[in-house]
C-alpha cells in the first residue's frame, strides 16, 4: 500500500501503544496499525470495513483472532 494512498481515519495513543485506523483510496481497504512504543515494534492487520471500529478499539483481541502470529511482534 502506497503511503500517499492512505488516509488516517483515527488515531489514539494510550499506555505506550499507538493505534491508527487507515483507509486506502486505491483499493478501498481498511487496516489497523499498532505501534508498541517501548519496543518500537509494529504490526498491521487488514480488517473488514464492518469491523473497523472493533479492530481499532480492540486491536490485540482482533489480531489474536485473525492472525495470532502478529502478537509475537508486539510482545
Amino acid at each position: 500500500m502506497n503511503a500517499n494512498d492512505r488516509i488516517d481515519l483515527a488515531n489514539r495513543r494510550n499506555d505506550g501503544i499507538d493505534v491508527t485506523l487507515w483507509w486506502s483510496r486505491s483499493n478501498d481497504a481498511v487496516s489497523v496499525e499498532v505501534l508498541h512504543l517501548a519496543s518500537d515494534s509494529i504490526f498491521e492487520v487488514a480488517v473488514d470495513r464492518s469491523r473497523a471500529l472493533d479492530a481499532f478499539y480492540h486491536p490485540y483481541a482482533f489480531a489474536a483472532r485473525s492472525n495470532p502470529q502478529l502478537l509475537d511482534v508486539a510482545a
